[in-house]
């Protein structure tokens, strides 16, 4: 198209002039400058002068939200190529500050809001500072006590000459406000106490604070049964004689569908290709109790599955209960078991509790051995710490389980055991580029004889997850021509992580480990290997190759997220 245009231009005999502008300003000013401002557009064919004109409006006005505020621009050259000269001149500094609050706040807090301005006396002066600090304080107002607070004035007085800004900004904090009444909108399907079931922090009386508001909105659209929660608080109530505000809250819902079919494929380096449906509803027998339900088909295993979630007691706890079927064929060990059970949770800080009691009836039939049937009754304590922005986060974090169970043969088991279970992992940064990955389990499965107790309490291990280079759970006790779970387990595993350009990364690892059935017969497998990592919207993927030393195979394993 430029060819096009200068050929029309030669056969009018019109003057050409080139498209090529210069820049001459110091750093950083020129970077802002090209930017923002396109320099092109005044080139060809325009005159000199109107090109000057524009550039003497435009430059000036955006180096002063830089703070400078006697810039001058010139042109050199008639003809292209021209060049732009911008002389900055001095940056403005800060040089008095006036900030006011007014309203029913404390002198304390006053103080502390004064303290913590961002744009200090003698620093450079910059727009979007300026916009900041003010809308900083404003937020620190509105966040506690002062529902109804707002900027009155401001103003930034510039003299030019003296390369200095003088800043005057005032607030109305306003009366301090406490919470009133609950107001919902929207509720058809649930009653009023659904909503306070999800209710930790918006209590009639207390003080109004914007994070509570927000941790109500949090937890109630984190539930199935609203697909839109909007929480505030009505600004208009009266003035009390104390000069305080009790408003309302406004808890505006827009209610779910309460039923929702799916239906799910995949493919697992343990269990092989899967398919899956599900069905759940919010509101099982009216009465807000979420039912989960499906089919899965796995290569290797076979699960029907149904459980209820309960809505949380007053207390925070939460309630649940649930039946399973399964069949599964790995390592030559066919199982078919069936398990009914119910559990109480309760989330306190960054650790999940999990209480619960579950019996279970096992068929298990290794291949060349002996068929046998097991059964349990087992009380179940669960511990999950995690420290982590975010359970798919890739950055830092670390995350620890614990978990103590056991079953009597006084209380319908066939055995007297104790499981005890413990997992740590740990993922840290060592640089920019490269991270490094910890993990460590351990397991016994305190007994006379792992004889009568169901596999769900002995251990197996090889796998994604767990020692990489074998087949999943391939390290156990050999029983006839298949590999059973034993009563003692270790893993240890060691990665890292090369981050590459953009969310690509290369990893290398070493694992150990092993199941067996006395600590004598223990030995480390280990496994080593290299993989591919990949920061996907979902999580963290990895994908890896991993050889087995003590058999010599070599395996693919993949999984999605670090579990944090």
């Amino acid at each position: 198209m430029q060819r096009f245009v200068f050929l029309l231009l030669l056969l009018l005999g019109l003057p050409v002039h080139a498209a090529k502008v210069r820049l001459e300003a110091p750093e950083p000013v020129a970077g802002l400058i090209a930017r923002y401002i396109n320099l092109e557009d005044s080139a060809v064919p325009a005159s000199p002068a109107g090109m000057l004109r524009r550039m003497q409006l435009e430059i000036p006005a955006l180096l002063a939200t830089e703070g400078y505020f006697s810039a001058t621009v010139a042109l050199n050259g008639a003809t292209a190529p021209v060049t732009v000269v911008v002389t900055p001149g001095p940056r403005a500094t800060i040089t008095a500050l006036s900030l006011k609050i007014e309203g029913m706040i404390s002198q304390e807090r006053r103080q502390a809001i004064e303290r913590k301005w961002l744009l200090k006396v003698g620093a450079p002066f910059r727009q979007a500072d300026w916009d900041a600090a003010k809308q900083e304080v404003l937020r620190e107002l509105l966040a506690e006590d002062h529902a109804g607070a707002n900027l009155t004035f401001s103003q930034a007085e510039v003299d030019a000459a003296g390369h200095s800004v003088t800043l005057r900004v005032e607030y109305q904090a306003g009366p301090r406000y406490r919470y009133g009444e609950l107001r919902m909108d929207g509720l058809l399907r649930y009653r009023p106490e659904l909503v306070e079931r999800f209710n930790r922090s918006v209590r009639p009386g207390a003080i109004y604070r914007e994070s509570d508001l927000l941790t109500l909105q949090t937890n109630l659209q984190n539930t199935p049964y609203f697909s839109s929660v909007l929480i505030d608080i009505d600004t208009s109530a009266p003035v009390a004689a104390d000069g305080t505000v009790t408003a309302p809250v406004d808890i505006r819902l827009r209610e779910r569908s309460p039923h929702r079919v799916s239906f799910g494929a995949g493919v697992s380096s343990n269990t092989g290709a899967r398919v899956e449906a599900n069905y759940r509803t919010a509101d099982l027998f009216h009465r807000a109790w979420e039912l989960s339900t499906g089919l899965r088909i796995e290569q290797l295993k076979q699960t029907a599955y149904a459980d209820v979630f309960l809505p949380p007691t007053p207390d925070n706890y939460r309630d649940s209960f649930g039946a399973l079927a399964e069949k599964s064929n790995i390592r030559g060990l066919t199982i078919n078991r069936a398990a009914i059970g119910a559990a109480r949770a309760q989330q306190r800080g960054q650790v999940d509790y999990r209480l619960g009691v579950n019996w279970q009836t096992e068929q298990k039939l290794p291949l060349d051995a002996l068929r046998s049937d097991n059964k349990a009754l087992t009380l179940n304590l669960g511990l999950t710490w995690r420290a982590s922005g975010s359970r798919l986060d890739t950055g830092e974090g670390q995350s620890a389980q614990l978990q103590i169970g056991g079953g009597a043969k006084a209380v319908l088991s066939d055995q007297n055991f104790v499981r005890l279970h413990g997992r740590y992992q740990t993922l840290f940064n060592i640089n920019r580029s490269n991270s490094m990955m910890l993990r460590a389990e351990l397991g016994a499965t305190l007994a006379n004889s792992r004889q009568g107790i169901p596999q769900d309490f002995l251990f197996r291990a090889g796998g994604t997850n767990s020692v990489r280079g074998y087949a999943y759970q391939s390290l156990g006790v050999r029983e006839g021509s298949a590999t059973v779970g034993g009563r003692y387990l270790a893993v240890l595993s060691a990665e890292i992580t090369h981050w590459l350009s953009g969310p690509w990364g290369i990893a290398a690892f070493v694992d150990a480990g092993d199941a067996a059935d006395t600590r004598a017969d223990f030995r480390f497998a280990t496994g080593v290997g290299m993989g591919a990592r990949w920061r996907s919207p979902a999580g963290p993927v990895a994908i890896d190759i991993g050889h087995g030393t003590r058999t010599g195979e070599t395996h693919l394993h993949f999984s999605l997220a670090v579990p944090f």
